[in-house]
């Protein structure tokens, strides 16, 4: 048998989000739109700290280092003849199996599996695991459940003369850090091959042993609920079953036929601009297996290309599949946009009209739109944040996952029109806590006028709202009434908070005029700033006009802190190149593929990562040379710049409409 014809568990999890991307995985002529380096990935997620953090809380394990499997298997056999031992990446065979355990403790008979995730947990396991309704397990946590029964399966599988016990390791939301800089003893080093990992930098204290930020949660009745579950069609399979099914199918390298889902939408296995010429694209290849479309059948939007619309697995189903298929009916609008603009239904449908009287032209709601402008008092700031959400705490107190905010950039617009990068901040020093400074700069800098202040989407509220909490639990810091003042000044409480407030400033979010207000076919429904800024500026002769000449970043045009006499506007093909990939390479060390994942995520969910908050870990965590971290530096400072100068160029876009 070819070992890399085995199912892993990273294969099992890939087949229950999509069975027939089993086909397509592990073959290098099938594009894979998934971040290629697993260190960024893992890196962003917490996993390479928290991984290394478990192992702490375990005495004495043997770590199996070797990728080789066959090598691995046979030192695993070696420690498992002994009656007490804890293995690091155990290797488990059985049949078609293959899995690496993150932490294996054998003692005589019995046999304690953990798995070890970055992700976090709020109280004991049902209280996050099951339904309050049904008690059955949330949709949350099934993926995480699935994958230690899994495991499960192979080790009782492999050894059943022993008792196997099952446990996934996981951050306490609850607890805090017991020292001053415990991250800082996890460091990214590479090996002898090159490759990147992390590494404990000295000892644990008893404190830190004792105090821990990891909790082991037994899982074993949660895997017995998954193992008498039914799978399939008609739950023709038991679990058992169903990785047996999936085995069989990878060893024979069988494709599972394609079921055409609401998932697709996402399905990495994709050709796209970057694709060479000879890459296979399994996304296209299911759609043409199970809808005998053809190449042209592509070029037409599709219902999952519809705005925040939830029947779309309903209209597939009946396939009903492309935008131009859907008639009124199935979006109901409701017809009465006012004040407060265009509806979520009149938008989605809004948007359907477009594709099927094939109108590509902008629309905007000049007179709405115009009276949201003349409310607006000058001048005008727009801001944005980096942040990120560290796994192990840099600052003794703090909590799993709470919030970092570490970078923000801000432009200004004056009454008569000039624009001017006003500020910018960035914290790279290693182990501080950077909230509060971060917040001291932003106050200097807009505490100077009035002016109506713009964010994009939620973000920078839920981000103030947490540095508010975080300063009324911090009586340490002098000025923290005069702090939170100011942020109540700016921002709309939270559900949760204790308090309830809307600031006389309360920022503008221009994601919320972008939904209601205007629409450029260009965006294919995405209201992210990154696909907005190219529409936008595709669509205004005014901006193409002003931006193709090299006035940005001079005293005589527009002021900036990191660009000099730079072109926003450069062409290709007949259309505007997106001014995002003109910037630098954030990473020297990263494929361009990747590279480009993290630029354009786009996502609202601060747990996920995107190019600023991978590169601020990196430099918290690995040892890197004072001209890598200038470099990084500067890109980020860029990076975020030309995120407030976004939302500056679609106001002056607006402004040229709503005259017109």
């Amino acid at each position: 048998m070819n070992a890399d014809r085995y199912l892993t568990k990273s294969r099992f999890r890939l087949a229950q989000e999509c069975p027939t991307k089993l086909f397509y995985t592990n073959k290098p002529y099938y594009a894979d739109q998934k971040i290629d380096d697993d260190f960024l990935l893992a890196l962003a997620e917490g996993g390479f700290q928290v991984g290394e953090l478990a192992k702490c809380y375990v005495p004495e394990g043997k770590e199996i280092t070797t990728l080789d499997k066959d090598e691995a298997l046979a030192l695993t056999r070696n420690l498992l003849e002994l009656g007490h031992v804890t293995i690091f990446e155990a290797a488990i065979r059985y049949e078609d199996f293959f899995i690496r355990a993150d932490i294996l403790v054998k003692d005589g008979r019995r046999i304690d599996l953990f798995e070890v995730k970055s992700k976090s947990i709020d109280g004991d396991g049902d209280a996050n695991f099951l339904t309050k309704r049904d008690r059955r397990i949330t949709s949350e946590w099934l993926p995480y459940l699935e994958d230690i029964a899994f495991q499960k399966h192979v080790v009782s599988s492999a050894f059943p003369e022993c008792d196997v016990h099952a446990f996934l390791m996981l951050m306490d939301k609850n607890s805090v850090c017991p020292s001053e800089g415990l991250h800082q003893k996890f460091k990214i080093v590479k090996d002898g091959h090159g490759r990147k990992r992390a590494e404990r930098v000295g000892r644990l204290s008893e404190t830190e042993l004792s105090e821990r930020l990891l909790v082991a949660i037994p899982v074993d009745t949660y895997c017995s609920m998954i193992f008498q579950a039914r799978y399939g069609e008609e739950g023709a399979l038991s679990f058992v079953e169903l990785a047996d099914f999936y085995a069989a199918s990878y060893r024979e390298d069988r494709k599972i036929p394609p079921r055409i889902t609401g998932e697709c939408k996402t399905c990495e296995f994709r050709t796209n601009e970057s694709s060479g010429p000879h890459m296979k694209s399994g996304y296209h290849e299911c759609w043409k297996e199970a809808l005998g479309w053809t190449d042209e059948d592509f070029l037409a939007p599709t219902v999952l290309d519809i705005w925040n619309f939830r029947r779309k697995q309903e209209l597939l189903d009946q396939r009903i599949v492309k935008m131009s298929q859907v008639d009124k009916r199935m979006i109901d609008p409701d017809g009465k946009s006012g004040p407060e603009g265009l509806s979520v239904k009149d938008r989605q449908w809004l948007q359907v009209q477009k594709v099927r009287t094939g109108d590509s032209q902008p629309w905007v709601d000049r007179a709405n739109l115009r009276r949201q402008m003349e409310s607006w008092t000058y001048p005008l700031h727009f801001i944005d944040f980096e942040t990120t959400l560290t796994a192990i705490p840099f600052n003794k107190g703090r909590h799993p996952y709470e919030l970092l905010a570490f970078q923000y950039s801000h432009h200004t617009v004056d009454a008569d029109g000039r624009i001017a990068h006003a500020g910018q901040y960035l914290h790279t020093a290693v182990g501080d806590f950077p909230s509060h400074e971060f917040l001291r700069h932003l106050k200097r800098e807009l505490d100077r006028d009035e002016g109506t202040v713009f964010r994009y989407s939620h973000h920078e509220n839920t981000v103030l709202n947490t540095i508010h909490r975080q300063l009324e639990e911090d009586p340490s810091q002098s000025d923290r009434e005069e702090l939170c003042a100011f942020i109540r000044s700016l921002t709309q409480s939270g559900r949760a908070s204790d308090i309830q407030w809307i600031g006389s400033r309360s920022m503008v979010d221009m994601c919320e005029l972008v939904k209601r207000y205007w629409y450029d076919p260009a965006t294919r429904g995405s209201n992210s700033i990154k696909q907005v800024l190219p529409a936008i500026l595709n669509g205004s002769a005014y901006l193409q006009e002003k931006y193709s000449e090299p006035i940005y970043g001079t005293e005589e045009g527009i002021p900036s802190h990191n660009f000099r006499d730079h072109r926003w506007v450069t062409w290709e093909k007949g259309r505007v190149v997106d001014p995002y990939k003109l910037l630098p390479k954030m990473f020297l060390d990263v494929s361009d593929q990747t590279q480009e994942i993290l630029l354009m995520s786009d996502s609202d969910d601060l747990h996920n990562g995107g190019a600023a908050l991978t590169a601020y870990c990196r430099m918290q965590f690995e040892e890197m040379s004072a001209y890598e971290r200038q470099e990084i530096s500067k890109a980020l400072l860029k990076y975020c710049e030309l995120d407030t100068f976004a939302m500056v160029m679609l106001y002056e876009g607006w402004c040229e409409m709503v005259r017109s």
